[in-house]
Order: C-alpha cells, then sequence, then structure tokens
C-alpha cells in the first residue's frame, strides 16, 4: 500500500461548531513558556551555549564555554520577566498554561509556587530547552520520562498536556505512546483540536502558535515593536472573533517567553491587547488543559470507516460497487497513495474517479452499459442493485402510469440505439419531468459529446452513493 501519513484535509470545509462554554464566540489562550534554566549551557551537561530565541538574533553555540551574555539573557526572563507578566496576567484574573521545562522548573521554586497559587495549568515542555532532531527513539523517550518524574517532584503532580518544541519526527508518538497526556501540543496545524491514533490509541491534539508568538522578536523579519506585536494579536483575535459571531468558533494561541515579551517595550503591548479583547463579550480565557477537556467532552473521536486503513478486500468489498458492477475501479484506487484526506466522502470519490478517468475508453464504456435503463426491464423485474433502485425510487421512476412507461421505454431504445450505453443520469439530482427533459436534450447530442456527459453522471451518482455511507 502506497499510504500517505499527512492529514492534509483536518476538519475540512464546515469544521465542528466548538460549542465553547457560556456561547463564547472565541477561546483566547495565552501560553507562558517557562524555559530559563532548562536551555544549552556547559553548566546543564551540554556542549555548548545556548543560541536559540534571546536578543542576540543569528547567536552561535559556543562549544566548550559558557556564553554570559546568553546566560544573562536568560537569567532576566526568570529575575524580572516573568514577575512582570504574572502581575499583568493575574491582576486581571486570566488563566493560562505554562509550559514548563522540568529542569527550569527545579531551579525556579518561587516561580513554580506563584504559578501554583495562581491557578496555572503547569503543563511539560520536556526535560530541557534543547533539539531533539537528532535523538534516537530510546533517548528522546528516556528524557521524556524523566522530564514526567521530574515535573512530578517539583510541582506535587504530573504534567497532563506534554510540548516538546523543538521536536524530532517522532515526538509527538512517543509522548502519545507514553499514554497519560490529556493533550500534546506540538502541532501548528489547525485553529482548532483534533484528534489522531498512535497503536490503536486516540490522542488529542491542541495545536500551538508560531505567529501570534513573541519569538517573532528573536529571529529574523520578526517583530521588531511592540506595537507589530500588539498590531498582529490584535488582528489574529478581531478576525477569530469575527468568525465566532458568524457562527463558527475557533481557538487563539498567544505564545509568551518570559525573556521576551516579559521586557518593558514588549509587557506594555501584551497589555494593550489583553485590554482589547477583554473588552469584547463572549471571549473565554482558557487553559490548554481546559480547552483539552471541553473538547474531549464535546467533541470525542470520531468512530467510522477509515478508509486509507482498510486491507484491499475490505476496501473493495465497501467500496466495488460504488461505480456500478465495477470492483475494478475500487482495485485500482486502492493502489494510488491514500492518506487521511481519502478518509471522507470526497476523498474517496476523488480516489474513485482518478482510477475511473485513467482508464481505456474500451474500460469505461463498459462502466456505461453495467448501468440499467431508467425504468426499464430490470427495474420491473426487481433486479437492480439496491442503490439503483433506491436511486430511481427516489425520483418516482417506481411508480410511473402506463404512458410514462412507454415514454422511457422510447427514448431508452433511442439512446442506446444512437450510443452504445444507457441512458445515464444521477436521478437524485433531478425530478421525473427533469429527467425527460435531460433524456431529450442529450439524444441530440453527438457520441463525443455525450460519452463525456454520460462519465460525468456515473461520476456524480458515485459521490451520492458515498455521501451516504459513514464517512465525514
Amino acid at each position: 500500500m502506497d499510504r500517505y501519513p499527512r492529514d492534509m484535509h483536518g476538519h475540512g470545509e464546515e469544521p465542528p461548531h466548538a460549542g465553547w462554554p457560556n456561547g463564547a464566540k472565541i477561546a483566547v489562550q495565552i501560553v507562558l513558556n517557562y524555559e530559563e534554566g532548562g536551555e544549552n549551557c556547559l553548566l546543564h551537561g551540554d556542549a555548548a551555549s545556548e543560541a536559540f530565541l534571546s536578543e542576540i538574533v543569528g547567536a552561535a553555540p559556543w562549544p566548550g564555554q559558557r556564553h554570559w551574555n546568553m546566560e544573562s539573557i536568560y537569567e532576566y526572563g526568570a529575575r524580572a520577566g516573568f514577575w512582570r507578566l504574572h502581575r499583568l496576567l493575574t491582576a486581571r484574573g486570566i488563566p493560562i498554561t505554562v509550559y514548563g521545562v522540568a529542569t527550569a522548573l527545579a531551579r525556579a521554586p518561587a516561580q513554580v509556587k506563584a504559578m501554583q497559587e495562581a491557578g496555572w495549568e503547569i503543563a511539560s515542555h520536556g526535560l530541557k530547552w534543547i533539539e531533539y532532531k537528532d535523538f534516537t527513539v530510546e533517548d528522546e523517550r528516556a528524557h521524556l520520562e524523566e522530564a514526567i518524574r521530574l515535573h512530578r517532584e517539583v510541582t506535587g503532580e504530573r504534567p497532563r498536556g506534554w510540548y516538546t518544541g523543538r521536536c524530532s519526527m517522532q515526538s509527538v508518538e512517543i509522548a502519545a505512546r507514553e499514554g497519560g497526556f490529556d493533550y500534546i501540543a506540538d502541532v501548528y496545524s489547525d485553529d482548532l483540536p483534533y484528534w489522531i491514533e498512535v497503536d490503536g490509541r486516540d490522542q488529542l491534539l491542541v495545536p500551538y502558535t508560531l505567529d501570534a508568538n513573541d519569538m517573532r522578536f528573536a529571529t529574523p523579519q520578526g517583530f521588531n515593536s511592540g506595537d507589530q506585536f500588539f498590531a498582529y494579536l490584535k488582528d489574529s483575535f478581531d478576525c477569530l472573533y469575527a468568525e465566532g459571531r458568524a457562527g463558527a468558533p475557533k481557538m487563539l494561541s498567544i505564545g509568551l517567553h518570559c525573556r521576551l515579551a516579559g521586557r518593558p517595550g514588549r509587557a506594555a503591548a501584551l497589555q494593550r491587547f489583553l485590554d482589547h479583547a477583554a473588552s469584547h463579550s463572549g471571549v473565554w480565557f482558557a487553559r490548554r488543559i481546559d480547552i483539552a477537556h471541553h473538547w474531549a467532552d464535546r467533541h470525542p473521536p470520531r468512530k467510522g470507516l477509515r478508509p486509507s486503513r482498510m486491507d484491499k478486500d475490505s476496501f473493495v468489498a465497501q467500496f466495488g460497487g460504488v461505480f456500478e458492477h465495477s470492483p475494478w475501479i475500487a482495485e485500482r484506487a486502492f493502489d494510488l497513495e491514500l492518506g487521511p484526506a481519502h478518509d471522507t466522502a470526497i476523498g474517496v470519490h476523488s480516489a474513485l474517479a482518478r482510477a475511473f478517468r485513467s482508464a481505456s475508453d474500451e474500460e469505461r464504456t463498459g462502466v456505461l452499459r453495467a448501468h440499467p435503463d431508467l425504468a426499464g426491464k430490470l427495474a420491473q423485474a426487481k433486479r437492480l442493485t439496491a442503490d439503483s433502485t433506491a436511486e430511481q425510487a427516489s425520483a418516482g421512476l417506481d411508480a410511473l402510469t402506463d404512458s410514462e412507461r412507454d415514454t422511457f421505454t422510447r427514448l431508452n431504445t433511442g439512446y442506446t440505439e444512437k450510443f452504445g450505453f444507457p441512458f445515464i443520469i444521477a436521478v437524485r439530482d433531478h425530478d421525473k419531468a427533469g429527467i425527460l427533459a435531460a433524456f431529450e436534450r442529450r439524444l441530440a447530442h453527438d457520441a463525443a459529446a455525450e460519452f463525456a456527459e454520460a462519465c460525468r453522471q456515473v461520476e456524480r451518482i458515485a459521490e451520492l452513493r458515498l455521501q451516504a455511507m459513514d464517512l465525514p
């Protein structure tokens, strides 16, 4: 099987209604990353100094040396930035989530106590604030397990949320397999939570953000001033709030760092944004754990057909009749590159239609000839497939007057004699009069035009059949 693991469909054109508490139009979720004391540093047993997310844009690691400037910038976050943000947020009664690096939390007893007294969620940000892309699965898992152990030791309870941050290709799966997290946040792929399945277990993902994030003060082409930060947060809020008012509530994640947003010029911009958001009604300021629990309760994992995970026999058994008496189309579709985007009616239809369109004219003509006449002898003898029977009945073709039956017989005969295959139309899209009008109109087509039209109708019939199945 050629299977594509990335989900490019997601919630689709019409995402589920979040149903935030009290009818909120938007959920605003603020994360404070607490990393100070967990970054790369010789004192922490690392080979070189930190080089990421500081005032020194473009900094490089210093192998074998402590970087005094870098260390003191991180220290600012713990010594001053944290407390400034703590005062700003607690004064407004805004609950937040802390992404706490376990070793950083262990070096910050006063800050941890303040987080807990404020009722903030302390999720895990891993053992150390380092790059994990080159770790083996075993070593990264060992870091995760130690992070949980140390987190529990420092805070008194295990973390219920997880965010690696500088993750590897296996970070999400490692965290999901651990089995103890209400959510994982190492994705940036949506404005709403969603579920994945790892080793047969459902895992909730609550997406995070790298755009509405003060990290852009420390990267090229990022924010240069507090005004830019404020404007971006305000525009993000206003867009999502408008969508919520229109009936599609979303989640706005905002990422902060003590050493970045904790600086006075940036904290002032954050304060202006919080005042702007609080001036609106229907705003739910929430911790990530609150969002996770709400989503799990209101939108549990969907159970239904997952075509991309079927074996070939099951796939063909389920979809082999979508194109009338032509299971070979499902057989060929199965061999295409299928993925989560094909676990939908639209996705399966795309795969089946591709197999049909790439077939020879002779093969496609065979599919056309496999269709029954409308209100023909097979229908009268009750020898149609269940799908065809229901379709023809939906347009009243199972209850014709003698005059109407004679008309259909005449048209069927004339059409088949001219084109060599039965007249095909997606009857669920028409009433009896519309079908007869299309019959008369299409009899005037030339062979090429009618072959193309008949093929389009076959695809439309398949689409309607798939929409009736247990697929999103």
